[in-house]
């Protein structure tokens, strides 16, 4: 994260350079966009310093949370610069065109690409290996601002071919574009978690798993629930044992079907059981009858 905010700094520093050098509106756009960006790193360092820090009093269940609010601002900054190079393209296209120092310009464009496509690249693979929401928005924000200096590129490219100017405020709108939708799935992203929605494939796999694991050991499941805190999912479930098992027995065979059940999926999960015997099951839940 260090990295990206340092990153960050010299992107927004060659993209201004490039812009002062050339006028273009997709270049300053692409600017715009980092300048975005920094603002965004900066708050999500912020949040994956809050995620390592303990669970306390006030938040027993820790900080995780946070991964999702920074999706969701690292997504609203994306649209709000997708809005501000929309507005810019139009009103330079409107008002008149004049592009000048394409050579330079290009060079320093190429180069923010270069730079950007291996950070976020680095940071999409660092997140996933690490299950962190937080690296993952911001490997995407990064490559994000790299397909936005690819089309600031490309609309320098056609304008030195053609001749013809708008094809740079034309490009600026499709980056826009582009990058809305980044934003849009990053605010989505922010949502679903906080609104602790359902992961399906997460939801199978912790199925498959406790069918396994329960038959083994002659026992079912039901109630099965799961949420994502954004660093780990935690996992609710009921197991009905035999009336005449032991409580250190049936403790004992939860404990053990919890162990084998979170090495079995992929994501890390955190499973806390409920124990039940069936023979009163019914009588004690009797708004949660088995079928």
């Amino acid at each position: 994260m260090r990295w990206s905010l340092i990153i960050g700094f010299v992107m927004l520093g060659l993209k201004m350079g490039a812009y002062l050098l050339t006028g273009s509106a997709a270049i300053l756009g692409d600017a715009a966009e980092s300048i975005v960006h920094v603002v965004a790193v900066i708050f999500a360092a912020y949040s994956l310093w809050l995620t390592e820090q303990p669970a306390d009093e006030n938040h027993p269940y820790g900080h995780s949370k946070i991964a999702f609010i920074s999706a969701g601002v690292e997504g609203g900054l994306i649209i709000l610069a997708a809005v501000f190079i929309s507005y810019e393209s139009i009103r330079r296209w409107a008002g008149g065109l004049e592009v000048a120092n394409l050579d330079k310009g290009v060079l320093l464009t190429v180069l923010t690409i270069i730079i950007n496509g291996g950070l976020g690249l680095y940071l999409l693979r660092t997140g996933k290996q690490q299950s962190s929401l937080i690296l993952v928005s911001n490997g995407k924000h990064v490559l994000t601002d790299g397909w936005t200096s690819l089309g600031a590129l490309v609309g320098l490219g056609l304008m030195h071919l053609t001749g013809q100017l708008w094809w740079d405020p034309l490009c600026g709108l499709l980056m826009a574009a582009n990058i809305l939708v980044s934003g849009y799935g990053l605010v989505r992203r922010s949502v679903t978690g906080l609104m602790d929605e359902a992961d399906p494939t997460l939801a199978l796999a912790l199925d498959e798993a406790l069918a396994r694991e329960t038959t083994k050991r002659g026992i079912t499941f039901h109630a099965l629930r799961h949420r994502d805190a954004g660093e780990i999912h935690y996992v609710d479930v009921h197991f009905l044992f035999p009336d005449d098992m032991l409580l250190r027995d049936a403790h004992r065979v939860a404990t053990e079907i919890e162990a084998a059940v979170e090495k079995s999926v992929q994501a890390p999960v955190h499973i806390t059981t409920h124990l039940e015997c069936v023979g009163d099951h019914d009588e004690l839940h009797p708004n949660d009858r088995l079928p």
